[in-house]
């Protein structure tokens, strides 16, 4: 399973949830800053545990170095659809 995110580094709190602009790309905010690929790790981290997944199960396949990155859960968990439409719909 494949979909869109948009990295909000150097956040107070973590949050995964919202919708970015008019896309369908989720909003992931994490504290660690954009630093030496700390930002990507505490993305994957986020999304493994908004999709109760393994860290290792999250790769980014684009954007590894931007704000707006391409990830895959694989093997995704049968109700991943489900979990990205209401993390899409938090926060609207």
């Amino acid at each position: 399973m494949r979909f869109a995110v948009r990295v909000k580094p150097g956040a107070k709190r973590e949050i995964v949830g919202g919708r970015w602009g008019d896309g369908d790309a989720v909003v992931v905010a994490v504290a660690a800053a954009a630093v030496e690929g700390k930002a990507n790790e505490a993305v994957r981290q986020a999304l493994a545990d908004a999709f109760g997944v393994r860290s290792r199960d999250v790769v980014i396949v684009a954007g590894e170095r931007g704000r707006d990155k391409v990830v895959e859960i694989d093997p995704a968990p049968p109700d991943a659809p489900a979990v990205l439409a209401r993390l899409l719909g938090a926060g609207s």
